[in-house]
């Protein structure tokens, strides 16, 4: 991994300071396979997640601009040698223009920095954190200077010094194995485990989410891998989708203006047969994104009761704020080139983020109409125009009864603990509904903006309002308006408020290292992922050394699937609800001892907070390599 250097032109004065005030820097540390290495990040004073302290969150006191120059002279004083001498003739002088130092901080911090639109400003982001804002940046007057000033000089920065470095290091890397955000690649036992991940790495330099979910697998299989070392290759291969397509996709606005965005269909793998998967419409959606989506459908169709394959894709478009016939628009033109990969013996897609009834209709018939039949049709709601659906409610609903699972077996129920939930949307509201039905009480639901707790619980009467205020589009602020006793936060998250159960439900990496010690600090025992891959490398780390019972997100939302195979295989059956709920109880039970079974065979105990983890992995996986050896090299 290249280090980048600093800018040209420096005097060896400036050399040495550098190296001196560098000294007394934090460092990350980032483990790569059989070594150690120290990235240096910038001086995040103002940060709690740049402390050492790993359970404990202190906030550090600013420094003010004469503590930064007496810093900077007492280090001087500390140099050695000629470097001493050196620095005698030439002594610090404290700066008048504190603009021209903190220009110099500036180039020299946001070495490992990197520059992205949010709210369609260009932001400055912490590479570590990738947070931006005054949580990371220094006054650039000190005390001095207008509010005007201060953002006169940080428009300066933004436009020009930060986009100069970011192409720099760009250059000075671009024959190495680089990404542009830090990585977190963990340690491994085995070398020729190491040696699959490394391949990736290769391969896939900058799909973070891809690679982070690989890691998460491979460190899955260690022991399967080292007990039959066939798996190499399988594996290899298996990390290596069947079909990935990207395309273009023009439509136009209401305004008769054109638009292109991109999207994505990834077949990962049909060993087990034809492809099933979501859609996400999202402004966030990339080619990594869809193939980690896709990865883990694959996983968690092999872990289902049917025999499937997996797959996943979408697109860069924001539904949000667009009206219907711009929806229209879109849906059809994405349909006009996805529509010949699709069917029932290929790929049927289902609803995932930003993908609901209004979509899947749109898709529907555009697909009828090319394809010139029906059959099959896709998975997911249904209700206005092939019957009745009760696939919304299965995942979550799944969610909760695969909790129960894990509790039953500590001879504790959901009755009475309470529980944090994330997200506003399709699961996470039937994550509420359920929870409450067993007698639980959830007490938090979050939005992009922030999050709301209740410390009475949510009831079914507060769900409905709930319902009301996201229909209109309206912000979850407005429920502690009427509910006094409520308090929302914004630009936060709910994993600091005490619970015994949680369940992200929101989106990927939603928990990161400091979450998860929030979630460990408030009492949580118990995490159920109803997003996919919710957690950060770091933050999977922080709850296993914390012995949080985690249930993979392959495991414990199999509902989704089961449910749109009972659709398809059984449509013309009017399911009452008691009777669903039976079969997707027993294939949530089906599911829960498959993990536990595959688990207990390569040494992880029940009580492991990586038994599920591994064993949901490892009952997968070899489900699919055995049928990929039966049906030799393709």
């Amino acid at each position: 991994m290249l280090l980048p250097t600093g800018g040209g032109g420096m005097n060896s004065t400036m050399d040495d300071m550098n190296l001196i005030h560098q000294a007394q820097r934090h460092h990350l540390v980032v483990r790569e396979i059989g070594e150690e290495i120290d990235l240096e990040i910038g001086p995040g004073d103002d940060d709690p997640s740049f402390s050492n302290n790993t359970l404990i969150n202190v906030p550090p006191q600013e420094s003010t601009a004469e503590d930064h120059d007496e810093s900077k002279q007492m280090m001087i004083h500390q140099a050695s040698g000629g470097n001493q001498d050196l620095l005698k003739t030439q002594p610090a002088k404290k700066k008048k223009k504190v603009v021209k130092r903190w220009r110099e901080e500036w180039a020299d911090t946001y070495k490992w920095a990197y520059v992205d639109v949010k709210d369609g400003t260009a932001r400055i982001f912490c590479s570590v954190c990738r947070e931006y804002g005054r949580k990371h940046r220094r006054n650039p007057y000190g005390n001095e200077g207008s509010r005007n000033m201060q953002m006169s000089a940080l428009e300066e920065h933004n436009n020009s010094l930060l986009h100069k470095e970011a192409l720099r290091l760009q250059m000075a890397s671009k024959d190495k194995i680089v990404v542009d955000k830090p990585l977190y690649v963990k340690a491994l036992m085995s070398k020729t485990a190491g040696s699959i991940i490394e391949a990736a790495l290769k391969r896939d330099p900058h799909e973070l989410e891809f690679i982070q979910y690989v890691q998460e697998a491979v460190h899955a299989l260690e022991r399967v891998i080292s007990k039959n070392s066939s798996y190499v290759s399988t594996m290899e291969r298996l990390l290596e989708p069947e079909r990935t397509i990207v395309f273009r996709v023009p439509w136009v606005d209401d305004r008769g203006e054109t638009h292109v965005n991109r999207g994505f269909r990834v077949h990962f793998n049909q060993t087990l047969g034809p492809c099933r998967g979501g859609l996400r419409f999202h402004p966030s959606m990339n080619l990594s994104i869809a193939k980690f989506l896709s990865f883990g459908q694959t996983l968690k169709n092999a872990l289902s009761p049917y025999r499937l394959g997996g797959s996943s894709g979408g697109s860069d478009f924001d539904p949000k704020s667009k009206s219907d016939g711009e929806v229209m628009r879109f849906c059809q033109s994405f349909m006009n080139e996805l529509y010949r990969y699709l069917g029932p013996e290929k790929d049927l897609p289902s609803e995932e983020m930003g993908v609901g009834t209004r979509e899947m209709g749109f898709l529907h018939g555009q697909y009828r109409r090319l394809a010139g039949h029906s059959q099959g049709t896709f998975t997911g709601p249904r209700v206005n125009w092939s019957g009745s659906s009760l696939r919304t409610e299965a995942t979550g609903y799944g969610l909760v009864f695969f909790a129960q699972l894990m509790l039953a077996d500590m001879n504790k129920e959901l009755k009475g603990l309470r529980c944090a939930v994330s997200g506003s949307g399709k699961i996470a509201m039937h994550v509420l509904e359920k929870l409450i039905a067993y007698g639980a009480v959830p007490i938090t639901i979050s939005d992009a903006k922030g999050y709301l707790v209740d410390d009475d619980g949510f009831d079914f009467l507060k769900i409905s309002f709930l319902r009301d205020i996201k229909a209109q589009q309206r912000s979850l602020r407005d429920y502690s308006k009427t509910y006094a006793r409520s308090k929302y936060y914004d630009e936060a998250k709910p994993w600091s408020e005490r619970c015994d159960v949680a369940f992200p439900c929101a989106s990927q990496n939603e928990i990161n290292q400091s979450d998860a010690i929030n979630l460990v600090n408030s009492g949580c025992r118990i995490l159920v992922e109803g997003s996919n891959m919710p957690c950060t490398a770091e933050a999977v780390d922080v709850l296993r050394k914390a012995n949080v019972l985690v249930a993979p997100s392959i495991a414990a939302g199999v509902g989704g699937v089961v449910a749109g195979e009972l659709e398809l295989k059984e449509c013309n059956l009017n399911w009452s609800p008691e009777d669903f709920e039976s079969k997707l109880q027993e294939a949530m039970k089906q599911t829960y001892q498959r993990a536990l079974k595959a688990a207990a065979d390569f040494g992880y105990q029940k009580e492991s907070p990586e038994a599920l983890v591994h064993g949901a992995v490892i009952s997968a996986f070899i489900t699919i390599a055995n049928g990929m050896v039966d049906q030799g090299c393709v």
